[in-house]
């Protein structure tokens, strides 16, 4: 029995984390008065702001979705609006640059000190169960991916060193193919080095098998280490995991048997992975689609679901489905997992039709209250359907596939045992992060403060 993420004991507070209780407490108060003062102080400046800020979202949606002299146009009023926010912070009537830079200072330290003070001992080690050593370790490695990482680190060398059978990728080869001949010979940890598509492909048949995964991030982002909380640079680092490593359990989830460890997208970012010009260059190919797709003369997207009160929903431009919820909403951790081993789907959609309606979801997002946009969805289910009149354009793990309607999206609850190095961390930034504004964090904090709290072991 793999043993789970949380806790179970606690301890008490030591003094040092008294003290950064007190002092998250105390600069955070500071932080907050400086900048209350200073808006009342700098009233003109900050309404200057403002109004910048306004102008530069507005006049971006219509770059986006317009070509010719409106983008041309829109594009020099967002350096206007630009122009105006710089000037709101350098130019002000009594504008004291080093003041906002002491508020940007105690902020900082209050978050410091509210992780330090937070701090769970169990955070020493990653989450698991001390695993055996395994008799057949092989790693699967894409020489292609992350800009060649894995002859970057020269990982073949260093698997034959360890004892690790490694398996190179040539053109042409199927990975899942080789993936299933490497456990018919008898691999009992199996691994890849490369992107999280790949890291998907290598996982669904390490599930159906019940053998251990190992993921090493020599792709081009790891998302899906960076959220089971391994250090994505340290690519040698993680063959430590078929050594003195620790195994825990991971969700997977599924689109119409098609497995992925991370999301799937539909909408607007769905349809722009599919041109054959996206690889070699992104922003041009999405400033040349974006007026088709959220233009005056766009199609609305034909995709229909029903939300959690059983209303349904047909214009969302943006919908994401996700193996467990991402934090969305706090600066702190954003894009990433909590944790990976909820059991659920994480559902978001989103409805832009506007300027304002962009407007409006930067503002709330700005303050953490993205519940509050009209447009905005989210959710958690076990299962999730999409339907449609006609073929679906999905961007799974960053793969561009096409899919037959109705897309049925399911969960698959610790299908996964992930090995993992006994030096990771084991921990995500948004299982790390400390959002000292909510008022949660603030209770624990005072209560830590006076030595009445207790934390997690």
């Amino acid at each position: 029995m793999l043993r789970p993420m949380t806790a179970l004991e606690t301890v008490t507070p030591t003094v040092w984390q008294r003290m950064a209780a007190v002092t998250a407490i105390v600069t955070l108060v500071v932080a907050v008065a400086i900048v209350a003062l200073g808006a009342v102080s700098n009233l003109g400046d900050v309404l200057l702001a403002s109004a910048g800020v306004t102008i530069v979202i507005v006049a971006c949606w219509y770059s986006l979705s317009h070509r010719g002299t409106v983008r041309h146009l829109a594009l020099g009023a967002s350096l206007f609006g630009l122009v105006m926010v710089i000037r709101s912070f350098t130019e002000g009537e009594d504008s004291r640059p080093w003041l906002w830079a002491v508020a940007a200072l105690a902020t900082a330290t209050s978050a410091g000190a509210a992780a330090y003070a937070l701090r769970s001992t169990h955070i020493e080690s990653p989450p698991g169960s001390p695993a055996p050593k395994p008799s057949h370790p092989v790693l699967l490695m894409n020489p292609a991916s992350g800009g060649g990482k894995a002859e970057e680190f020269e990982l073949e060398r260093e698997c034959r060193e360890r004892g690790i059978e490694p398996i190179v990728l040539r053109s042409g080869d199927d990975l899942r193919q080789l993936t299933e001949d490497a456990v018919t010979r008898g691999a009992d940890v199996i691994g890849m080095a490369g992107g999280d598509g790949s890291q998907a492909i290598v996982a669904a048949v390490a599930s159906a098998h019940d053998i251990a995964h190992v993921v090493v991030p020599a792709g081009t982002r790891n998302h899906f280490a960076l959220d089971l909380g391994l250090d994505r640079d340290d690519v040698v680092g993680a063959l430590d995991a078929y050594g003195d490593g620790v195994e825990r359990s991971s969700d997977l989830a599924e689109v119409n048997g098609h497995v992925f460890v991370n999301n799937a997208s539909l909408g607007l970012y769905a349809k722009i992975v599919q041109s054959p010009e996206y690889r070699d260059a992104k922003v041009q190919t999405t400033m040349d689609m974006l007026p088709d797709l959220i233009g005056p003369d766009a199609e609305p997207l034909d995709l229909r679901f029903t939300d959690p009160d059983g209303e349904e929903v047909s214009d969302a431009a943006v919908i994401q489905i996700s193996n467990d919820p991402y934090e969305l909403r706090r600066a702190h951790g954003r894009g990433s997992r909590a944790r990976l081993d909820r059991g659920v789907l994480g559902i978001v959609a989103v409805d832009l039709s506007s300027a304002a309606d962009v407007q409006r979801l930067i503002s709330l997002q700005a303050v953490g209250q993205l519940d509050r946009f009209e447009g905005w969805h989210e959710w958690t289910c076990e299962r999730f359907e999409v339907r449609s009149s006609g073929s679906i354009e999905v961007g799974v793990d960053g793969e561009a596939i096409v899919m037959q309607p109705p897309l049925v999206f399911t969960t698959r609850p610790g299908a996964l045992r992930v090995r993992m190095p006994a030096h990771a961390t084991g921990l995500s930034p948004a299982a790390k992060a400390v959002h000292v504004t909510s008022g949660s964090t603030l209770r624990r904090l005072v209560g830590i403060a006076s030595g009445r709290a207790r934390l997690a072991a």
